[in-house]
């Protein structure tokens, strides 16, 4: 098969097309940049020179994080910029480098398409920087996102471990008092809530790649792998993935669970009126819908994830990003050291936790009594952070992401999207979908294994 390529490349996605520039770009600074380990002495050098730092992120008033950074280092100003969030932060930036001006030295990155930057050489190795001191500092499977072999290319900012969020009045009402602990439990229940109440248990978006991708890793599925270079692993569509396909298939079918387009205003409506009895949602979940859903306060309580083995104690993550210095900075250790800062300073990363409500992955956050023991009146007093902080540690490490993730996403929405809305067979529609992968990935240059 052909090898993957290293000039530039356009990635088609259905009839639109996404530009993921596989450009080389070689680093600009030269302040210790693949130079060996960094020396304190560059490092004290460095923050003691005055510096302009560019940093793109779309974390809301992180200006407040970046104030203790300038504090703590007043020759180095920060300048905060949003451009969007999703694809359009991407599509700039991948167009800023390409161009090989405008791009910021620091760039908050989801962890699925940190591939997508590492193929074309766009971010810094952080391991000479120091990066490789920090693994410790984070849950073990967050750090593997970032750094899956001897690279570090970004920082943990935030993660999504996923859960069950339910309303405890409507499962009651159904004869349900405590929240099923298995998948064939919820089925049960699932049934039992509509019977009763005329509620779906939840809702399975239909467009939503991260959740199911969440259900795929909370199941062991592996259905991505890439080794860093030119060869990638596709298999969405094992016997493992088909099982939990199958599983929510007949749950459609049966008219047990809706299949709405979520994070919409009718979905919106669906949490606050109780069209849903719960959210199989991610972290980040119980304050989003604390906002969503003022008026149902008190009424819903969190879990964890229904298990498909009675005993287990195993989740997924959806969602959650990272902070990754360009390799094109002309100031890479101020670069590393602002994005260390904002994600391992004691009080910055809690403040990311507190005030912008990002679920950490810092320990040090994950056990500090000031986060955890935080009782919510949403959830009837419910520790919810202790709760995830603990679903946190059962997350699998080894989940991988291919390098072309736009187009994954793109022709999930196409292809399971449309099956899943249609109340037809996933299982089926993965087959089609793992075609589609294989055939793009080949097209691309890659080998596939």
């Amino acid at each position: 098969m052909k090898k993957a390529r290293r000039t530039a490349a356009t990635l088609t996605v259905g009839a639109a097309t996404v530009a993921v520039l596989l450009t080389g770009c070689a680093p600009g600074g030269d302040d210790g940049a693949a130079q060996g380990p960094i020396t304190q002495d560059q490092i004290d050098e460095a923050m003691s020179t005055p510096t302009e730092l560019t940093f793109w992120t779309w974390v809301p008033d992180i200006q407040n994080e970046v104030d203790l950074f300038e504090a703590k280092y007043p020759d180095i100003k920060v300048k905060v910029e949003n451009v969007g969030q999703g694809l359009p932060h991407y599509q700039k930036l991948r167009s800023a480098i390409e161009a090989g001006e405008g791009a910021p030295d620091v760039a908050q990155i989801e962890y699925q398409y940190i591939p997508s930057f590492v193929l074309p050489e766009s971010l810094l190795d952080l391991a000479p920087y120091g990066g490789d001191d920090l693994s410790d500092e984070f849950v073990g499977w967050a750090w593997n996102q970032v750094s899956p072999g001897d690279e570090v290319w970004a920082i943990p900012q935030d993660v999504g471990p996923m859960g069950n969020l339910y309303r405890e009045d409507i499962l009651n009402a159904a004869g349900i008092t405590e929240p099923p602990a298995t998948w064939d439990e919820y089925a049960v229940a699932a049934q039992a809530v509509k019977d009763t109440t005329g509620s779906y248990i939840s809702n399975l978006g239909a467009t939503q790649a991260g959740q199911m991708i969440g259900f795929f890793w909370q199941a062991g599925i592996k259905p991505f792998g890439y080794d860093g270079q030119e060869t990638v692993s596709i298999d969405v569509n094992s016997n493992e993935a088909k099982k939990v396909a199958d599983y929510w298939t007949e749950l459609i079918q049966a008219d047990l669970i809706s299949t709405d387009v979520d994070f919409n205003d009718t979905w919106y409506q669906g949490l606050a009126s109780g069209k849903y009895a719960g959210w199989l949602t991610a972290a980040w979940g119980p304050i989003f819908l604390q906002g969503t859903a003022a008026d149902t306060s008190g009424l819903w309580r969190a879990a964890p994830l229904p298990q498909w083995s009675d005993g287990d104690q195993v989740s997924g993550n959806w969602g959650g990003s990272s902070d990754a210095v360009l390799a094109s900075s002309e100031n890479p250790i101020a670069a590393y050291e602002l994005a260390k800062f904002i994600n391992t300073d004691a009080e910055s990363s809690m403040k990311l936790a507190t005030e912008q409500f990002l679920f950490p992955p810092q320990v040090s956050v994950l056990e500090d009594p000031a986060f955890v023991d935080q009782e919510s009146e949403f959830y009837g007093g419910q520790k919810v952070n202790e709760l995830f902080a603990e679903i946190s540690q059962t997350v699998d490490t080894e989940f991988q992401w291919l390098p072309f993730m736009d187009y994954v996403y793109s022709t999930y929405e196409e292809t399971m999207g449309t099956v899943i809305a249609a109340k037809g067979d996933i299982g089926a529609a993965l087959d089609t979908w793992q075609d589609q992968l294989v055939s793009y990935a080949e097209d691309q240059g890659f080998t596939v294994e």
